[in-house]
């Protein structure tokens, strides 16, 4: 009675301290302005289940595809498991799924090879990150940060402490299991399950013959594992790995394979505004939901499908690795950019930071220290994302096609890159030039509209 109470306990803290966590996130995503994404649902389900589920776009890299599909696969399969422990946890019963004959016997067989090969699958990915260190998982946004949140340096201790846990979580299911077919070949009692690496392990005695021993690991072995994926679960909203979490619903309302590679949404203010123009009967429509401004100059300019994004980024570097402005030396790094959204969006829940009618981040009746300091920063600074990186972008797409869970790093460039220009007038010199040659002569050269066609008289 007294383990299933404490039981009890541990799953409602570890529950409620997920759900509290959710919560922080979406208020920080709804920051964001609106941003209409319920249409074609069909197709959004479609490509949530090849891009998220199916995990698509990860085989464009066999070898981490590999390694992580079979995480990803032990994720899913193993749960049900977990179902099974939190079930005989609260009731006190004992592989309560056993009833299901073949299926679970089945189901159990597959938890075992998965289980091994989690293990394999986690220590070549400790062997990639720590002794071939792949270049994509290198890069300065990886270890720096301006901002008041500085966790960068964290990311590779992050990975590994993600992949030790799983490793550990599957050394401890196994030891459960062991110690579990072992009793109950001691004591010459059917067990339900077929349990192809615990049956052998048993079968070598390689946990002894001392049946007090052996009910103490197998005790140890069943609350490590679940209090461990508690403590997991957990630690995925603080981790670049919630993505596990929210690639699905970043994928589900992704526009990535849904409209044409590299479309940029138009301003509605700008649009109505030109319409008005060239028609003079034209009523513009006034969008209720429109920015404050032209262009992100923070993140609560940006919609909240860029701040899920943000939440959604697990730092592997595809996009970074394949941007040719970043291959050529410039300072941009798509996957900084995303990163920095982030850390300013963590940044004002941490100072508790509010939104003024205007839409800028005040210290407003924050009264923590360093409120003031916070709420002096902006997305658009040297504190996050530079003129210099939103000037070397070429709006090519690729950061964007590369993205294995649909992130539209350039839907955020070009905001903060639209409020540079719309609003600051701050541009290059040369795109200056070509603006006002364009706006005055219809071309970029400055040529007179009436010398457009000489080049055919040539």
């Amino acid at each position: 009675m007294l383990s299933k109470i404490l039981f009890f306990l541990v799953l409602v803290a570890g529950a409620g301290l997920f759900a509290f966590q959710i919560w922080r996130i979406r208020k920080n995503v709804l920051l964001g302005r609106p941003d209409d994404r319920s249409d074609r649902p069909i197709e959004r389900l479609r490509q949530m289940a090849l891009v998220a589920f199916g995990q698509q776009k990860m085989f464009k890299r066999w070898l981490p595809a590999s390694l992580h599909a079979i995480i990803y696969v032990s994720f899913l399969i193993i749960n049900i498991e977990v179902l099974e422990i939190v079930i005989d946890g609260l009731t006190g019963s004992h592989r309560v799924l056993g009833f299901l004959g073949p299926i679970y016997d089945g189901l159990m067989w597959l938890n075992e090879i998965l289980a091994v090969l989690v293990i394999v699958a986690c220590m070549l990915l400790l062997a990639r990150r720590q002794i071939m260190k792949v270049k994509r998982f290198q890069g300065i946004e990886m270890s720096e940060s301006k901002g008041l949140i500085r966790r960068r340096n964290y990311s590779h201790i992050d990975a590994a402490i993600i992949l030790y846990t799983e490793i550990i979580l599957m050394l401890a299911l196994l030891l459960f299991n062991t110690a579990d077919v072992s009793l109950h070949n001691m004591q010459g009692l059917e067990m339900a399950g077929a349990f192809p690496i615990s049956g052998w392990l048993a079968g070598m005695h390689i946990l002894g013959t001392n049946e007090a021993s052996l009910h103490f690991m197998e005790g140890t072995g069943w609350w490590v594992h679940i209090v461990g994926i508690l403590a997991f679960l957990n630690y995925l909203p603080i981790s670049k790995h919630f993505h596990i979490m929210a690639a699905f619903p970043n994928v589900y309302y992704s526009n990535t394979g849904l409209q044409p590679k590299g479309k940029l949404n138009n301003l509605s203010s700008v649009t109505e505004e030109m319409k008005a123009v060239l028609d003079p009967e034209y009523q513009p429509v006034e969008d209720p939901n429109a920015p404050k401004r032209f262009g992100a100059r923070d993140v609560t300019d940006l919609s909240w499908k860029s701040l899920l994004d943000a939440y959604s980024c697990t730092e592997c570097g595809r996009c970074t690795s394949v941007c040719p402005a970043n291959q050529t030396g410039k300072k941009l790094s798509p996957r900084k950019v995303v990163m920095d959204v982030r850390d300013r969006l963590e940044e004002i829940q941490k100072f508790k930071l509010s939104v003024d009618e205007e839409g800028t981040v005040v210290a407003g009746e924050s009264k923590v220290a360093g409120a003031e300091e916070a709420a002096a920063h902006t997305l658009l600074s040297d504190y996050y994302v530079s003129t210099e990186e939103l000037n070397a972008c070429t709006t090519c797409n690729a950061c964007v096609e590369a993205c294995p869970v649909n992130i539209d790093q350039l839907s955020i460039i070009v905001d903060l890159r639209r409020h540079l220009v719309m609003e600051d007038s701050n541009m290059p010199e040369a795109w200056m030039s070509m603006s006002n040659n364009i706006e005055n002569s219809g071309n970029p050269w400055g040529m007179p509209t009436a010398s457009r066609f000489d080049w055919a008289n040539d």
